[in-house]
């Protein structure tokens, strides 16, 4: 019987974690330490934005920062738009990382995941994300 009371136990454990409700993510805490951008043009018009920060609530918001430096750099390089093709996020030790892949280009690209890098980047300053 020893033997089944600490397995007991957890499956109660488990079944009352499983029932607790998920904190909404605006009431998650939120006080991010942006720690840097590196850019890395691959081809053309293929930029890789390497972003660190810590204070991240969820890889959400490390892929807003990397948001943010593509639209700043689209600006900087005279172009109007950024399409998203990939984002990767990794967290150790509380330190958020991400590397993400945009295009850039003077015209709004084909695709679903287009930024108006003016409007996003104004968005960005109005929320303290700092960019390129």
């Amino acid at each position: 019987m020893s033997v089944r009371r600490p397995i007991a136990a957890l499956a109660v454990i488990s079944a009352l974690a499983a029932c607790a409700e998920p904190v909404p993510r605006g009431e998650l805490p939120f006080t991010p330490v942006y720690q840097g951008v590196e850019t890395r043009l691959l081809d053309g018009d293929l930029v890789s934005f390497l972003v660190a920060m810590r204070g991240a609530r969820d890889p959400q918001d490390v892929e807003r920062y990397a948001e943010c430096a593509a639209a700043q750099y689209a600006i900087i390089r005279g172009y109007g738009f950024a399409r998203h093709l990939r984002t990767t996020v990794e967290e150790e030790a509380g330190l958020w990382r991400g590397d993400a892949v945009y295009t850039i280009s003077a015209a709004l690209p084909a695709g679903l995941k287009t930024i108006d890098a003016e409007v996003t980047a104004l968005s960005c300053a109005e929320n303290g994300i700092p960019m390129v």
